[in-house]
C-alpha cells in the first residue's frame, strides 16, 4: 500500500513539475520586469483608479479654502492681488477667529499699494503662516514673518508629471523645515492635546500621538528607486465631487459666508484661477473644470492638512505599503495559483472561467485593502503571473496530458496485443516444444505433428494481424480469442466469462482429455466495471484454463465459479490434477495481481491437498457506482 502510494505521488510530482518549472519562470520574468521598474507606469494608473473609484467622503468642515478666481483678479483690476488686498482678507478672517491661517501665495517682494498694511497684518495675526520654496529653485518667504510662521509649499511630481506623494519635511541650509500641511495640522491639533514628534516604530517618521505618519520609502507600492529624500507619505486625496468648503475673495468681502464656517477652522487662502496656472496633475480624485486632470495648489495643501488631521482625529486611514518581502510573497502566491488552476482544472473553459473569477477577487481584495486599511498592494504583477500562468501553463498540461494519454493508449495496445499472442499463439508455441521434448516420436511422426501446430501459430497469428486493422473503437471494446472468435465486452461480464470458458475448453490441451467432471457457475452480477477490467477478468480466466489444460496433469474434475458473497465477487477455478506452481512469478501472476489491485482485491494461487490446485482472484462489490 505505501509503495503504491509513493508511486502516486511520485507521478503527480511528475506532472506538477510539467507546469511548475515554466511557471516559476514567468513569476521570476514578472518579478525582474518590476523591479526594472517598467511596470511602474502601470501600478500607478492601478493605484490612481482605485483613488478615484472610492465612494465620495463627505465634505471636511474643518478646512476651508479661500480661492481667488478669475472674477475675483477682473473685480480687483490687476495680478498679483496687491498686498492691500491680501491685507485686508488677512484681518477680516482674522477676526471670525480661525485655529490657523495658511497663505498659499506667494510674497517674497511688496506688490504695491499696501505694502505696509501687509507688514502690520503679519505682525499682528500670530496664528498665521505663510510659504517659502525651497526646492530646487529657492524663493525667500515674506520678510517680515518669524521663521516659526513660514512652512514651505514645494510638491513632489512623479516622472509621469502627477502627483501622488506628499513632501512633509526636509532639510535646508538653513535648518530643518516643515510643509505648510504639517505647520497647519501641528497647529490645528495642539489644541487638541497633540503633538508634533517623532515616530517611535520609525524614528525618522512623524507622529502625532499614536499616529504615525508612514513614511514613504524608495520601494513603496509600485515605485522603483525612487528619491524618497526628507519625509515623504503618500498622499491620501479626499474623495468625492466636493471634499471642501471653498469661497472666494469676494465671498468674504461681500459676506456671504457663514461666521461658523470660518470659526475654529483651517483656513487656506490660494489662487484658483485656471489663468494663473497654480493647479498640479493628478489622476486620483475628479478633476476641476475647465482643466481635466489637475488640482488647484491650494486644494492639495487642504487635502495634505486633511489627511494628517482626519488620520488622528477620525482614524482615517493613512496610505501605505508592504515592506518588499511581502510584496514579494504576494505575487509569487498569486503565480502559484495560476499554476494550480492550470494543473486541477481539466478543461481550458474551466480553467477561463476559475482564472477570471481569481483575478475579480484578486481585483476586489486589492481595492478594499486600498480603500479600508489604505494598503496599496502589487495588482499589476500578481494579475500578471495569475494569467500568463493559469493561462498558459494550461496549454501546456493540456499538450501533456495528451502526449500521456497517447502513452498509454500506445502501452495499453501493446499490452493487449501481448495477452492476446501470450495466450493464443505463444500457448500453441509451447504445445509444439512440450512434443518436441517430452514425446517419444520418430522424425516421421514428429514432422506432421509439429507442422500441424505451425499451421495452428501462423493461421492465430494472422488473425491477430487482421484484429489489429480493425478501428480502434471496435478494439477496445472487443476481445480476440483466436480463431475469429471477438467477443463484446459490453455485454455483461458473467455471459462473456462463460464465452471465455466455453472458447478455452475447447483448445487443444492435452489435460483437458482426461477432465469427466466440469461444474461451471457463473452467476449474474450487478457489476460497475469497466472495459479494460472486464479484459482483465476474461484473461485472468483464459490463462488460469490454459494452465489447467497444460500443467493439470491426471486431472478428471473441473469448477469454475464466478459468484458473490458478503460483499465480495470470487471468480475461482480448482482442478484435482498434480500441476505444479512455480516459485518464479511469469508474465500471467504479475498480470493478475496487477487486475487485482485494480479492483482493489486480491489474487491467490495456491496448491490442495491431497492433489490440485486452487486459482482465486476477488474483489469488492461495487457501491453507488464507485470502488
Amino acid at each position: 500500500m505505501q509503495a503504491e502510494l509513493w508511486r502516486i505521488i511520485k507521478e503527480e510530482i511528475a506532472i506538477w513539475r510539467v507546469g511548475a518549472l515554466p511557471g516559476m519562470a514567468v513569476i521570476a520574468m514578472v518579478i525582474i520586469t518590476r523591479l526594472s521598474g517598467y511596470m511602474q507606469s502601470l501600478e500607478w494608473l492601478a493605484f490612481d483608479n482605485f483613488l478615484r473609484l472610492r465612494p465620495a467622503e463627505t465634505i471636511d468642515e474643518r478646512v476651508v479654502i479661500i480661492g481667488i478666481n478669475e472674477e475675483d483678479i477682473r473685480s480687483v483690476g490687476t495680478y498679483p492681488i496687491p498686498d492691500r488686498e491680501i491685507a485686508v482678507l488677512l484681518r477680516k478672517l482674522n477676526s471670525l477667529a480661525p485655529r490657523v491661517i495658511g497663505l498659499d501665495i506667494i510674497r517674497d517682494l511688496a506688490v504695491e499699494p499696501g505694502y505696509t498694511e501687509l507688514v502690520s497684518a503679519f505682525k499682528d495675526i500670530k496664528n498665521l503662516v505663510a510659504i517659502e520654496k525651497v526646492l530646487p529653485e529657492k524663493i525667500a518667504p515674506p520678510p517680515t514673518l518669524p521663521p516659526e510662521q513660514v512652512c514651505f509649499a514645494d510638491q513632489i511630481i512623479d516622472a509621469d508629471g502627477k502627483l501622488r506623494r506628499s513632501l512633509l519635511a526636509t532639510p535646508t541650509e538653513q535648518g530643518y523645515k516643515f510643509s505648510l500641511s504639517v505647520c497647519l495640522a501641528k497647529t490645528y491639533l495642539a489644541k487638541q492635546g497633540y503633538t508634533l514628534e517623532n515616530g517611535i516604530r520609525d524614528p525618522q517618521a512623524l507622529r502625532f500621538g499614536n499616529i504615525e505618519l508612514p513614511r514613504f520609502f524608495p520601494n513603496s507600492g509600485g515605485y522603483v528607486r525612487t528619491d524618497a529624500g526628507g519625509v515623504q507619505v503618500l498622499l491620501n486625496f479626499r474623495s468625492g465631487q466636493k471634499r471642501f468648503r471653498i469661497l472666494s475673495l469676494n465671498d468674504i468681502k461681500n459676506g456671504k459666508y457663514q461666521p461658523q464656517w470660518i470659526r475654529d477652522r483651517i483656513v487656506i487662502i490660494g489662487i484658483t484661477a485656471p489663468s494663473v496656472k497654480d493647479f498640479i496633475t493628478t489622476s486620483a480624485v475628479v478633476s476641476i473644470r475647465p482643466a481635466q486632470g489637475r488640482v488647484y495648489g491650494v486644494e492639495v495643501q487642504a487635502h495634505a492638512s486633511s489627511a494628517i488631521i482626519s488620520a488622528v482625529l477620525d482614524s482615517r486611514p493613512l496610505l501605505n505599503s508592504w515592506a518588499d518581502c511581502w510584496e514579494y510573497a504576494w505575487i509569487i502566491s498569486w503565480g502559484v495559483l495560476g499554476i494550480a488552476f492550470a494543473r486541477l482544472t481539466k478543461s481550458p473553459w474551466r480553467n477561463l472561467v476559475a482564472v477570471v473569477i481569481a483575478s475579480t477577487i484578486l481585483i476586489a481584495v486589492s481595492y478594499l485593502f486600498l480603500l479600508y486599511w489604505g494598503l496599496w498592494v502589487p495588482l499589476v504583477p500578481a494579475i500578471l503571473v495569475l494569467n500568463l500562468n493559469g493561462i498558459a501553463m494550461t496549454a501546456l498540461y493540456q499538450y501533456d496530458q495528451a502526449l500521456r494519454s497517447r502513452i498509454e493508449a500506445r502501452q495499453a495496445l501493446i499490452e493487449r496485443t501481448f495477452e492476446t499472442i501470450h495466450n493464443g499463439p505463444l500457448q500453441t508455441l509451447a504445445k509444439a516444444l512440450k512434443t518436441i521434448r517430452e514425446q517419444d516420436l520418430s522424425s516421421e511422426e514428429l514432422l506432421p505433428a509439429v507442422e500441424k501446430e505451425l499451421e495452428k501459430l501462423n493461421y492465430e497469428l494472422r488473425g491477430i494481424y487482421e484484429f489489429l486493422q480493425r478501428e480502434p473503437l471496435t478494439q477496445d471494446r472487443s476481445l480476440y480469442l483466436g480463431n475469429g472468435l471477438l467477443l463484446n465486452l459490453q455485454d455483461p461480464i458473467h455471459t462473456v466469462l462463460y464465452q471465455v470458458y466455453d472458447h478455452t475448453l475447447q483448445r487443444e490441451f492435452s489435460c483437458f482429455s482426461t477432465l469427466r467432471v466440469k461444474i461451471v457457475t457463473f452467476d449474474p452480477i450487478d457489476d460497475h466495471l469497466s472495459i479494460e477490467q472486464k479484459r482483465g477478468l476474461c484473461r485472468f480466466l483464459e490463462e488460469a484454463l490454459c494452465n489447467v489444460g497444460k500443467h493439470a496433469t491426471g486431472v478428471t474434475r473441473l469448477v469454475v465459479s464466478c459468484t458473490q458473497n458478503e460483499g465480495w465477487y470470487t471468480l475461482k477455478i480448482i482442478d484435482d490434477g498434480l500441476g505444479s506452481i512455480s516459485a518464479k512469478e511469469g508474465r500471467g501472476t504479475q498480470q493478475f495481481r496487477n487486475l487485482a489491485r485494480q479492483l482493489r482485491g486480491k489474487f491467490t494461487r495456491s496448491p490442495l491437498s491431497p492433489r490440485g490446485t486452487l486459482c482465486e482472484l476477488s474483489w469488492p462489490v461495487a457501491k453507488f457506482g464507485f470502488w
